[in-house]
């Protein structure tokens, strides 16, 4: 298979001596600042929404047209270009600030997007990916680049941090590939946790579905594998609605599998995914049986029963109702294991709440990668067998995802 390009002088200030942590650069500071002949004289197309800034809030349009560039039409993943939409269908729009098109890849005309790719020369990519398979943005980011690709259109990715660290790689691991342009959710061949940067996971998947594509990342400057966002001085911007805090994106690998039943996960408030809980749920009791059947998978994280009311939520789950469930919190990034959790708490509540617990089978496939979790946790299986049939396809993944590793 191809191995696509890297621009040595970004794997440079990477792999040298660890900088201060405020010294992190997002790709689009290292493109601009050191890397410009990648882009001179060329007209540009751009995939972002508002997590494509530099450290101090500037969007990537304003300033590749301050620097002079030829920046021509815009691209929207999910959530929109200003990543405040939480709804399907988010129609092709006008940017009020540079007066460009944005093709909305999440409901816009692919027509008018494809069409837009003939009239540029090079094609940016700039999203702040959350570092669990679920997350929607690589999929929009391929599906471009396969378009690109059959144009000979050159693409660059401006590559940012994985927010929970590149040194972990947890929970299952999608069997095989799908077409991420049907496949939304999760269509790669990774674990719930992949530890990969976006542009990592391009160089990936641009190896499976179009291994002629004319790739350079130009990496984030100065991160490194252990790094978690805190530790890069960069300022946190939300990557979609419900990802308020670092705090809920280490949970995210694992509770988001809770999408997929009938249990929320705080949308509608300011804690999602550091909670779930269900009206008819008895907290005590499910914390106790978690203790009592996998306990291990209370790890680096502590558990409090809590209470909470979603207001307005997206998922449409218990609007104005009060929720009583758990509250997860953070106390060891390196032994938290948030997927072997979440595992071990659906495997509490099939075991003790058979009457009021339900999956919604086509939602919590897509998450898991396919009907094999939701079948072994509805057959009883233990948590602890659950995860030993993940450490075989775990190992493989890591052997696998070196050759795409960047930092």
């Amino acid at each position: 298979m191809r191995a696509h390009n890297l621009w040595l002088l970004g794997v440079i200030a990477c792999t040298g001596q660890a900088p201060a942590p405020a010294r992190v650069r997002p790709g689009i500071e290292v493109l601009l600042s050191d890397s410009t002949h990648l882009i001179t004289g060329k007209r540009l197309a751009l995939l972002t929404n508002h997590s494509g800034v530099d450290r101090a809030g500037r969007r990537d349009a304003d300033l590749l047209i301050a620097d002079g560039r030829k920046l021509t039409a815009l691209f929207s993943p999910e959530h929109g270009f200003r990543g405040l939409e939480d709804r399907a269908g988010l129609p092709d729009v006008i940017d009020s600030a540079t007066g460009l098109p944005i093709y909305s890849l999440y409901g816009g005309s692919r027509a008018a997007a494809w069409a837009a790719l003939d009239s540029v020369d090079v094609l940016l990519i700039d999203l702040q990916d959350i570092g669990a398979r679920y997350y929607t943005y690589v999929a929009s980011a391929v599906t471009l680049l396969q378009q690109a690709a059959q144009r000979g259109r050159r693409v660059l990715v401006l590559d940012r941090p994985n927010p929970i660290g590149g040194d972990l790689v947890q929970g299952n691991v999608r069997g095989a590939l799908a077409d991420p342009d049907s496949v939304f959710v999760g269509f790669l061949p990774v674990p719930m946790r992949h530890g990969m940067t976006l542009g990592e996971l391009i160089r990936l998947a641009a190896d499976l579905v179009a291994p002629h594509a004319d790739l350079t990342v130009v990496p984030a400057g100065g991160w490194r594998r252990a790094m978690a966002y805190d530790a890069t001085g960069l300022p946190w911007v939300k990557p979609s609605p419900n990802m308020p805090s670092l705090e809920s994106a280490f949970h995210y690998p694992g509770l988001c599998l809770f999408e997929g039943t009938n249990l929320s996960v705080g949308r509608g408030t300011g804690g999602a995914f550091q909670v779930v809980g269900a009206p008819w749920l008895d907290p005590a009791a499910l914390l106790d049986r978690l203790r009592d059947q996998a306990g291990e998978a209370l790890a680096g994280v502590a558990v409090t029963i809590d209470s909470f009311t979603p207001q307005a939520p997206t998922d449409g789950k218990y609007d104005g109702v009060l929720v009583r469930g758990l509250r997860f919190r953070v106390t060891d990034r390196v032994g938290y294991d948030p997927t072997r959790l979440a595992a071990a708490l659906l495997a509490a509540l099939v075991a003790g709440e058979s009457s009021s617990f339900q999956f919604r089978p086509e939602s919590f496939d897509r998450l898991a990668g396919g009907p094999g979790l939701r079948a072994a946790l509805e057959a009883g299986r233990p948590a602890r067998d659950i995860w030993r049939t993940w450490e075989g396809p775990l190992k493989r993944f890591r052997r696998m995802r070196a050759k795409y590793l960047v930092y």
